[in-house]
């Protein structure tokens, strides 16, 4: 019996013992993404609809069901925030094409120099196209815009890095986004 207890002390035990020890890593929340500052864009219509037609595949090397907020929220959010309906009649249909974040894994160099540099190991390339069809009493319009962005993530990033980069990423890509519908819905816009 002692044989047992003896391996218990010195085998199992200080298993326990630095299981115990270990730090678990403190999670960092990431601020909430708006527009409403931006103020509302008036749009003379009765109904304002957001439609997805962007599936995400939820598999590699699609990454967006990762991000703190997906790109298909962001602009989702957008909308809510931006779009505003100030007409009697018409409708505004903001339709998400894609909305999609993919993980590209980068080749790292070898040899001594690279075994004493951290190196780039993922690249995110980030898009979003989306169109709002506009239908009034008598005519119609399509306004249409895209973005794209990309960023690269190190090797030693921990996942409090990895996911600031994936949300300060998503808020460059919707200013592009933002600005972009903005001029292009100028025309259609009510003072």
């Amino acid at each position: 019996m002692i044989p047992i207890l003896r391996k218990f002390v010195f085998f199992v035990l200080p298993l326990f013992l630095l299981a115990a020890c270990e730090t678990p890593v403190k999670s960092v929340s990431q601020p909430e993404l708006g527009f409403k500052h931006l103020g509302p864009l008036k749009l003379n219509v009765a109904k304002i609809d957001v439609v997805a037609r962007h599936r995400p595949p939820l598999k590699s090397p699609y990454v967006e069901h990762l991000f703190p907020t997906p790109p298909m929220k962001a602009v989702q959010i957008w909308a809510r925030d931006r779009l505003q309906a100030v007409g009697k009649t018409g409708t505004a249909r903001l339709v998400i094409n894609k909305a999609s974040a993919i993980e590209v894994v980068l080749t790292k160099k070898t040899g001594l120099k690279a075994a004493f540099t951290k190196q780039q190991a993922f690249r995110y390339d980030l898009a979003i196209d989306a169109t709002l069809e506009l239908t009034f009493s008598n005519a119609s319009a399509d306004v249409r815009a895209k973005a794209t962005r990309f960023s690269s993530v190190g090797e030693d990033a921990s996942i409090n890095v990895r996911n600031k980069i994936w949300f300060e990423l998503t808020e460059a890509l919707m200013a592009d986004f933002n600005a972009e519908m903005e001029k292009n819905l100028r025309p259609f816009l009510v003072p």
